[in-house]
């Protein structure tokens, strides 16, 4: 016997137990957790004993050293197994702590930023006739063919009802019908920027628009930004050293910080960009969800402001309409040509459903449905997390969680990832490179109140510790 041999030999008896696993479609972190609990029911690990290193573990079951710490930390949330620092991982001993179950759909992904999806089963039944009444109603050829392009007068309209809230005497000739508001802004981009040309956002900005403005060659410019949004001497400054194409901006609940602009910062920065001649593009993609907020910037400057309003982040993800109105009707003209060059058209069938839902009042009762979810899933944040340590509100499903020092991102993010909650680091909406230290909590999705509770707390419970008292995986 070799002295490799004999090694693997000592480790190999050593570690005896290597689980069993067969996932049936759950995740291999939780099939793992589940054979812990199994085989300490079976007898096949006892109290006291002392299951393998992580790293060994992983290597030993050739996986990811990822999945096999995110087991050990789920096994450890139903009270499978105990960790003891510089020690390692041990089925404990006396009196057994009763087991909790498994998180459903893994638990904790707060990553993508989702509405919460309703649980009414009388609004679910009406989302449901509405989807069947569209194939009912109508030749369904119809919604095959090529629509008009920018939209059908029955959409343009179905989409002047829906913003007639926020944009007083909006009208369906004013409007084009766009497949989302990621096609929209892709459109708007193409109309006011070319290759090489700067476009001033705020310092954290949507992802979206950061990937499509590498896509296009664009240079975003972020711009400082104080509890009331972007800066205006920064804004000034950069129209007269840059000469920005245009200015984006997500001034209600903004992504990702929740941050409303105030009436009076609005105005000051539409005053500099009328001066400058810098077009606004205003991305409303949570304007609907607030009982109250500022005018927006398509009331305050219609002059100057692309005013792009999608239903995605209000209604539902996969409704992928969004409603944009320019500043007359000549840019609207130019706004259909960019959209038939990008995107050809929005979807028949889907802005028909959006049309039958804004008119026969569902959508209404989503939003409705939507904004009480909401304001329920803000009282577990406050409940969960350290009082002044996020930016909330309660019209939002996203929360932005500035990080105490010593904490980083990197190992924040990682942190939660062992612990089974995955979030986004605040780098991925960085356009500046002073961008502060933070992640960004999506609260909404397919996560349920109980699970949200239960990520929030190891949110909470992380935010109390310093980096280095974290236990390393051993």
């Amino acid at each position: 016997m070799t002295d490799k041999t004999r090694d693997e030999h000592r480790v190999n008896e050593r570690y005896a137990w290597v689980p069993m696993v067969e996932s049936g479609g759950r995740p291999l972190y939780q099939a793992i957790a589940d054979a812990i609990a199994a085989d300490t029911a079976n007898g096949r690990l006892r109290p006291g004993d002392r299951l393998p290193p992580q790293r060994w573990l992983a290597e030993r079951m050739a996986v990811n050293f990822s999945t096999v710490a995110r087991a050990y930390a789920e096994a450890q949330r139903r009270g499978l197994i105990e960790s003891r620092v510089g020690r390692g991982s041990f089925i404990p001993t006396g009196a057994q702590p009763q087991p909790v179950a498994a998180s459903p759909d893994g638990g904790g992904d707060m990553t993508m930023n989702l509405p919460p999806e309703p649980d009414d089963p009388a609004l679910v039944e009406r989302l449901r006739q509405g989807i069947a009444r569209i194939a009912q109603g109508q030749d369904p050829r119809v919604l095959l063919r090529y629509q008009d392009f920018g939209g059908t007068a029955l959409d343009r309209a179905a989409g002047a009802q829906w913003l007639s809230g926020r944009l007083p005497g909006v009208t369906a000739d004013q409007l084009v019908v766009c497949p989302g508001a990621q096609g929209a802004l892709l459109a708007l981009f193409t109309l006011l920027a070319r290759p090489g040309d700067c476009v001033c956002c705020e310092a954290l900005t949507y992802p979206g628009v950061r990937a499509l403005a590498a896509h296009l060659g664009v240079t975003l410019l972020g711009l400082p930004m104080d509890a009331d949004g972007i800066d205006p001497d920064a804004f000034a400054r950069a129209c007269r050293e840059r000469r920005p194409r245009a200015l984006y901006v997500t001034p209600t609940l903004h992504n990702p910080t929740t941050l409303v602009m105030p009436e009076d910062r609005r105005r000051a920065l539409l005053d500099i960009a009328r001066k400058s001649g810098v077009p606004i593009v205003e991305d409303d993609a949570y304007g609907a969800l607030p009982r109250e907020a500022p005018p927006s910037f398509a009331v305050l400057g219609s002059d100057i402001t692309y005013h792009v309003a999608g239903l995605s982040k209000c209604l539902g993800a996969g409704l992928r309409i969004a409603y944009l109105k320019g500043p007359d009707g000549r840019a609207r003209a130019e706004l259909v040509a960019a959209l038939r060059a990008t995107s050809l058209m929005a979807s028949p069938v889907t802005a028909a459903l959006a049309s039958a839902w804004i008119a026969d009042g569902t959508a209404a009762d989503l939003l409705e449905a939507i904004r009480g979810e909401c304001r329920h899933r803000h009282e577990l944040v406050q409940a969960c997390l350290p009082a002044g340590s996020c930016l909330a509100r309660p019209d939002a499903f996203h929360v932005w969680l500035p990080l105490p020092r010593p904490w980083r991102q990197l190992g924040f993010v990682l942190h939660l990832k062992e612990q089974g909650v995955d979030v986004v680091a605040g780098d991925y909406f960085a356009a500046s490179p002073a961008a502060p230290e933070g992640v960004r909590l999506s609260i909404g999705g397919r996560l349920g109140q109980a699970q949200l509770r239960h990520a929030l707390t190891i949110v909470g419970a992380a935010l109390g510790r310093a980096p280095s008292l974290v236990p390393m995986p051993v």
